[in-house]
């Protein structure tokens, strides 16, 4: 057993999740703390204040064991290799770490972000995300990506030979999309060899463009019946391609695919947010606290300790873990909530075929993950 192995040996669990808020052109859905790139020269101030703030918050945790690490955004991979390389051995000097340790990269193929993905490699990525979104070229107009099908192409056959691990990212239920399209193009992203894809249905949030598009009536998302439908169609789809669909959007080719950075979270076990706007949760005196950075880039940079965190109650943190653990196809450990009466809640909507209940672990059916919403309405109103 190595000394680094030896370690990592009883101490608790924590995942690292770095958010890198520069995007080379905004899309119009997206509605997460993000800016344009244009070269501020005022990213290697932001860049610093990432590193101070992850030494700040590792010192106020004390000794944990890196689980996984995972960069996001934005766009991550606009960051400079060498840059991805310092936050990652900060990282491994701060926390000990198993050999195996997942870090998982977001990244676009875009012609430019191709050209980097060996240096990315070689600065400790071992996994990437791919914003692919489309095949189609209409589709991916529409969408405001900067990229074609051809380049995403390029980019996922570059990304299999760099990095073997790959996952998609890709958007359906667009305006007039048709289920047999929505078909076709998973089956092309799945003949692709990765091993993981996230489908995820257009969400209109009304302070995107999109949003505001749809409120003057320029076009129309689908209706919920053809939205459930193209839900469904997916889950048909991609289990006959042999992925298992382990969470609500996410699907893997068995279960050394998954996403190990998200399962972990999912679980319920620590993670730390570093960047402007960055999410956390941590356990310091046995209870839980939620983190937030501040989303501000220029108020994040100049502060000292970016971070609020303000303590979640034990119900607080039960309904949390109701939450997140029914996403997954296993549904929640009924240990992680000792007190909400979920089995009496839970019992028309198991009779509805919404969910299932064994005795030690509640879950919803692919039936009910489609209405989940309402299902956490029922549990816990």
């Amino acid at each position: 057993m190595s000394r680094r192995q030896s370690a990592t040996e009883g101490a608790t669990p924590l995942a690292l999740y770095i958010h890198w808020p520069y995007c080379s052109r905004i899309c119009p859905y997206c509605d997460f703390n993000v800016t344009r790139d244009r070269g501020q020269s005022s990213q290697r101030a932001l860049f610093d204040a990432i590193l101070r703030d992850m030494r700040t918050q590792a010192a106020d945790l004390g000794p944990r064991q890196l689980a996984s690490v995972f960069f996001g955004g934005g766009t991550p991979s606009l960051l400079p290799p060498d840059w991805v390389a310092e936050l990652i051995a900060q990282a491994r000097d701060l926390f000990p770490y198993t050999d195996n340790i997942e870090i998982t990269l977001e990244a676009n193929p875009t012609d430019a972000e191709i050209s980097r993905y060996e240096a990315f490699r070689a600065a400790g990525i071992n996994r990437l995300s791919l914003g692919v979104q489309s095949l189609d070229d209409q589709a991916l107009k529409f969408l405001g990506r900067n990229h074609s099908a051809a380049e995403a192409i390029r980019g996922i056959e570059t990304a299999q030979k760099v990095f073997g691990r790959v996952s998609l990212d890709l958007i359906y239920a667009l305006p007039d999309q048709t289920l047999d399209a929505w078909e076709s193009e998973l089956r092309a992203a799945a003949a692709l060899g990765i091993e993981h894809i996230s489908p995820y249905q257009l969400t209109i949030e009304q302070t995107t463009p999109f949003g505001r598009a749809v409120k003057r009536k320029l076009w129309s998302p689908p209706e919920e019946e053809l939205a459930e439908s193209f839900y469904f169609r997916t889950l048909d789809v991609l289990e006959s391609l042999a992925f298992e669909a382990y969470e609500v959007s996410n699907h893997a080719r068995g279960p050394a695919s998954r996403s190990a950075h998200n399962v972990l979270i999912w679980e319920g076990i620590d993670y730390m947010g570093i960047g402007p706007g960055a999410h956390g949760r941590l356990t310091r005196d046995g209870m839980r606290h939620a983190t937030i950075a501040n989303r501000d880039l220029k108020d994040y940079t100049a502060a000292k300790n970016p971070i609020e965190s303000e303590p979640l109650s034990p119900l607080e943190a039960e309904e949390e873990a109701l939450m997140l653990g029914l996403r997954v196809a296993e549904g929640v450990a009924l240990n992680r909530l000792p007190t909400l009466p979920v089995a009496e809640k839970a019992a028309p909507l198991i009779a509805q075929g919404f969910m299932d209940l064994t005795p030690d672990r509640l879950r919803a059916t692919p039936k009910g993950r489609v209405v989940l919403d309402r299902l956490l309405f029922e549990l816990l109103g």
